[in-house]
């Protein structure tokens, strides 16, 4: 993801999150609060051991001994409940920051191909969203909470006695010196891990899109073996930054477990002199165990917070690259014409122009037909004339106003648009159409279906409209969804529709069927502009753009440019085929 970005580097770092984070800053003050009270009770043990070797012991006296009991057992459960209010409220903060985000997120991941292109793994910022969500509804939080009470507990020690607070103090840097360290080794294993497994899961999800073609030509082997390389780096890397991670954590505990005994016999020591009494001897054992038990888990959750640190980098920049759309001033729908004035266009994330010097005007009622060699700019004009992509210069019109006058939503009101690569989503036939309207307007549905001459198809469906589609269209066949596809194109009577190749899996009724919507277009005042190569497609249209090389080579009425083709060119010949032969 952080390649994909690289055009856009220069643009200033979101605040974005923090903002959202920062709306919990009351939640934050009462963890703070909770924690506060939390390490308070924590002296609740060290007291009570305090007081049974130095009071309850000498005396002898039961009471007291019951008396404390009742006391301490009031102040854990007092404490286990503050630990479970804090616990929780740390959840909510996770859920607050993904309840702010998600949708922001999710449209970025929409927007970014559009910007940068298809490159990277364009659900990492899901997953980022959910690293830090999953670190502050966790315990990592609550060591950063416990840490600034470190110096409180090292301050008793030193009232018990100078000795035990400097024993306490030594092994307290010892373990902040194991705590920077920790953050030097992982960081750099724990990118590494993240790129590698950026680059596994791109590979596998290719390999599932491309399992047919990868099997029919004996590919398997060779790429499994790509993707064992990649996931063996991956773990490779993650094995290292756990390793040291662990190794130190392990460590960390080991050396607070000593610290402890060595406490303990410092004031052994301090006993056997009379400088201290037993009471005190245990106290500070505990104290100073407790005073360094938030370094060491900080350590243990360093990883997750290292983990969850670079996420929220990722997002950040994500964000700052990609601010949220103002939404412009609604403006009239177009009805009039639609102008291209020297359009050119790249793809995102490239400078190389690959359609330039456009330039037209339709006007209601009419349909161009776009044709040309492989490569020569047909579906990067469809792309421009959408909005999908943006003009690097010159500008597409409706109605006189640029693309960009309009927010996406409304643009999208009065665009109709089928791409080469037709994709329907998970979902009823009748939500595909209805581009997933909540509330779902049936009427217009059936209409949409109706221009697109693919009613009939539908209600032979097992479940008619209700026929779920599956991912992808997979309960389709390729001719059935590109035709549900153009109902969707038509859904509510849009003005401009672009078809990009729509009959490339149709057989003649389809063809027959698609002629039938263009005329229907034109005679009720939109503009059509269909992106073909086989001739039927055009036969319902009025003008004709030929493309060559990424430029625009020709624009006329189809009858005057058909009549200009030399008979060499084998693309003219077909054309002029089919305009003797008509739709078939």
């Amino acid at each position: 993801m952080s390649q994909s970005l690289g055009p856009l580097r220069q643009q200033p770092a979101s605040s974005e999150l923090a903002t959202a984070l920062g709306a919990c800053r009351r939640a934050f003050i009462a963890i703070a609060l909770f924690s506060g009270m939390s390490n308070i009770l924590m002296l609740s043990g060290a007291l009570f051991m305090l007081e049974i070797y130095d009071r309850v012991l000498p005396s002898r006296s039961v009471p007291t001994l019951v008396g404390l009991l009742i006391l301490v057992a009031g102040m854990y459960g007092a404490q286990g409940l503050i630990d479970m209010i804090r616990s929780r409220i740390l959840v909510r903060v996770g859920h607050s920051l993904d309840e702010s985000m998600s949708l922001r997120v999710y449209d970025a991941i929409v927007r970014l191909p559009l910007k940068v292109g298809a490159k990277g793994d364009g659900t990492q910022p899901i997953r980022d969203l959910d690293s830090v969500r999953g670190f502050l509804s966790g315990s990592g939080p609550v060591a950063f909470f416990d840490l600034p009470w470190m110096p409180v507990y090292l301050a008793i020690c030193f009232l018990f006695h100078t000795y035990i607070g400097l024993t306490a103090l030594f092994g307290a840097i010892v373990l902040v010196t194991l705590t920077v360290v920790t953050e030097i080794k992982t960081r750099r294993p724990t990118r590494s891990a993240a790129q590698f497994a950026v680059a596994r899961n791109l590979l596998l999800e290719a390999s599932r899109r491309n399992a047919e073609a990868i099997t029919a030509m004996g590919m398997a082997g060779r790429i499994s073996k790509r993707w064992y390389e990649l996931n063996r780096n991956f773990v490779t890397s993650s094995g290292r930054a756990s390793d040291v991670g662990g190794g130190l954590g392990a460590f960390s505990r080991v050396l607070r477990l000593l610290l402890q005994s060595t406490i303990l016999a410092v004031g052994a020591w301090l006993v056997i002199n009379q400088e201290s009494t037993p009471g005190i001897m245990i106290a500070a054992s505990i104290l100073g165990a407790r005073a360094l038990a938030p370094v060491d888990l900080a350590i243990a959750n360093w990883r997750g917070f290292v983990g969850a640190r670079q996420s929220w980098q990722r997002l950040s920049r994500l964000l700052g690259h990609l601010p949220p759309a103002n939404d412009p001033m609604p403006l009239k729908p177009p009805a009039r014409t639609l102008v291209v004035q020297n359009g050119a266009v790249a793809p995102p994330g490239h400078q190389r122009i690959v359609c330039q010097d456009i330039n037209f005007t339709l006007t209601a009622g009419k349909a161009l037909g776009v044709i040309g060699p492989t490569a020569s700019g047909k579906s990067s004009l469809a792309r421009m004339l959408v909005g999908v992509w943006t003009p690097l210069r010159g500008a597409v019109r409706l109605d006189g106003a640029t693309l960009d006058q309009w927010s996406p939503e409304a643009l999208g009101r009065y665009v109709g648009y089928v791409p080469q690569d037709v994709e329907l989503f998970n979902g009823t036939v009748a939500q595909n159409i209805a581009r997933f309207d909540d509330p779902q307007d049936a009427d217009a549905v059936i209409a949409a279906a109706q221009a697109a001459g693919v009613h009939d198809l539908i209600i032979n469906l097992p479940e008619g409209y209700e026929t779920i589609v599956g991912e992808q269209g997979s309960a389709l066949s390729a001719g059935q969804a590109q035709r549900i596809a153009l109902a969707r194109a038509l859904y509510r009577d849009p003005f401009l529709v672009v078809l990009d190749e729509p009959n490339s899996n149709l057989d003649a009724e389809g063809d027959e069927a698609l002629t039938r919507a263009i005329l229907g277009l034109r005679a009720r005042g939109a503009i059509a502009i269909v992106v073909a190569h086989r001739p039927s497609a055009i036969a319902g249209v009025d003008y004709i753009l030929i493309m060559g090389k990424g430029r625009q080579q020709q624009f006329g009425p189809k009858e005057e440019i058909l009549t200009r083709l030399t008979p060499q060119n084998a693309a003219p010949r077909a054309l002029k085929v089919a305009e003797q032969g008509g739709a078939g």
